[in-house]
Formats: structure tokens, C-alpha cells, sequence
């Protein structure tokens, strides 16, 4: 999700684009962070035009002070922007406590995270994020296949992903982990939801949400669809990935979203408790193409 909102005349200013959670749209955004630190994912050309960088203490401390004069009630904000996880534990520490201090009706601090980023942190430090005030973290699986994960330029494995995200939750963090629908194309279609499933399963998150895949104008997959290179699935092809996705996922008392703007049908649950539901729901969606949400309609 994508805002561009600025706060030049208040003296508080986000470095656009920037893009949060759906779940983070009434929060307030400091960027901690510019741009990705990895920006490679071959899907992906949200910090294409951004260096990144960590910002300095002052500059996110004057930020602070800009955005507490105007929100002073905030009771949730956001860290952007790609994985602002990366930056040092002492520097988000740092931030965390002016957070608390300036914002006494402070709630709930939520971040973009990586494996690699989860990975490179001792488990104590990862435990004092969460006693400072960090609670939920925004996680990309994006698929279960390492054969995928290499063709769209992940930059990590199957492996470490499942390896960061039981680690973070290990630590106290509530987890939200997403997944492409279609990354892998027709060929890799049922090898993507049969790994998928697996891969969740084994970190078994608070949240699982489910995005399908759309080619960004001028990405790297762009080029590979321009080329012939490779397919967008249909929307029965869609479904039926994300049907066998749930019929092999093992989740306990975990919160399931697929009601993002680029999915054709919306669903929502708790897995495993409301499997039978949901696969009632795409099997009807199967047979009935028309509730499915049109094209135009889709957006990232």
C-alpha cells in the first residue's frame, strides 16, 4: 500500500513513495529508513528511484519533534520504509524510547523486516526491540520454493526465512507473514502452493495474508512478461493455487487475509479452524467467475 502524503508546512516530511501495511493505514509513518536494503526482488519497484540509507539520530529525532506537535495522540506508528529492521538495535532503541516518551498514547510500533535482517540480530537484542515497544512485524515469505525465491532475486532462502521468522517470534513479536499467489507462474503453480503451505506451516505466524501477483510497469518481471518469459495465472488458475495452498497448510489459531486489492476473491479466516469455509468459498468462486473482482478493480 502506497501513500504520498508530505507535512512540508509543519515541518514534518516523508521522503516519498512510501508504503505501509494495509493494517498500518491510520498510523503514523516515521521513516527510520530510505528505500530497501536489498531492492533487488525482480516483482517489486517501490525504491527503484531511493538510495537507501539509514537516517541519522537527528534527523529522526527532528521528525519526531515535527510529527509530535501535529499527532501528539498517535496510538500506533509505523517504521518505514522497506526493512527498517536493518538499522543498528542501539539507534532503534534509541527511537523507541523517544516514541514513548513523546507519544503517551502509544500503542502498538510496527516494522518492516527481512530474514536477513531478523538473522543478523543476537536474540537478545531482537528481545529488547520487543520490550521497547516494537510489537508487530511485517514479514515476506512470498513463496516456500527456493527455485522461485532465486528467479525473483530474494536474496535469501527458504531456510532463513522460516529460520528469521521463528526466531522473531521466539522473541515475543507478533508476525505477519505474506505470500504471492502466481509468483511462480503456470509451470511452478502447484510446486509454489504445496512449498508455500509448508513454509508457513513451519513458522506457523499470527497472520498469513495472501497478495497476487501483479506485474509493476517497468520491473524486471515486466520485462520477463514482455518477453514471453513468463505468465500471469488466470483467476481459476489463481484459485486453484491458493485452494491447494490451504488444503496442505498447518497453522495454529492463525489469522488468514486474502482481501487485498490485487486478489479476485476476498477471504478471511482463522487457520486451521476455518479451512473447510474458505476452500467453500474459492470452490464457489470456481464456479461462478462472476463474483470474482474484474481486472480493473485490482490494484497494488
Amino acid at each position: 500500500m502506497r501513500t504520498t502524503e508530505r507535512g512540508e508546512a509543519m515541518g514534518y516530511y516523508l521522503v516519498p513513495p512510501v508504503y505501509r501495511p494495509p493494517s498500518e493505514a491510520a498510523s503514523l509513518i516515521l521513516q527510520v529508513t530510505l528505500g530497501c536494503s536489498h531492492n533487488a526482488c525482480s516483482f517489486c519497484v517501490s525504491y527503484k528511484r531511493k538510495r537507501f540509507r539509514v537516517k541519522t539520530w537527528l534527523e529522526i529525532e527532528a521528525d519526531i519533534d515535527a510529527a509530535k506537535e501535529y499527532y501528539h495522540d498517535a496510538t500506533r506508528i509505523f517504521l518505514a520504509d522497506g526493512n527498517a529492521m536493518v538499522a543498528d538495535t542501539e539507534l532503534l532503541l534509541k527511537v523507541l524510547e523517544k516514541l514513548h516518551h513523546d507519544f503517551p498514547y502509544l500503542e502498538r510500533v510496527g516494522i518492516y523486516a527481512r530474514a536477513d535482517d531478523i538473522l543478523n540480530k543476537k536474540p537478545e537484542d531482537l528481545k529488547k526491540l520487543r520490550e521497547a515497544g516494537i510489537s508487530i512485524i511485517y514479514y515476506g515469505l512470498e513463496s516456500g520454493s527456493d527455485r522461485i525465491l532465486k528467479m525473483v532475486h530474494k536474496g535469501v532462502t527458504v531456510g532463513q526465512i522460516i529460520e528469521g521468522g521463528r526466531k522473531a517470534m521466539d522473541a515475543g513479536f507478533t508476525l505477519s507473514v505474506t505470500v504471492i499467489i502466481g509468483v511462480g507462474g503456470p509451470e511452478l503453480s502447484e510446486e509454489h502452493a504445496a512449498a508455500t503451505a509448508a513454509a508457513a506451516s513451519a513458522i506457523n505466524p499470527d497472520y498469513l495474508s495472501a497478495l497476487t501477483m501483479l506485474i509493476p510497469e517497468g520491473s524486471f518481471m515486466d520485462r520477463k512478461v514482455k518477453r514471453g518469459e513468463f505468465k500471469l495465472l488466470t483467476p481459476e488458475q489463481t484459485l486453484k493455487e491458493l485452494k491447494i495452498m490451504l488444503e496442505n497448510v498447518s497453522l495454529t489459531n492463525c489469522v488468514f487475509r486474502s482481501n487485498h486489492a490485487s486478489n479476485y476473491l476476498p477471504l478471511k479466516g482463522t487457520l486451521n479452524q476455518d479451512r473447510e469455509k474458505l476452500l467453500a468459498l474459492i470452490q464457489k468462486g470456481l464456479e461462478n467467475p462472476g463474483i470474482l473482482r474484474p481486472e480493473f478493480l485490482r490494484a497494488l
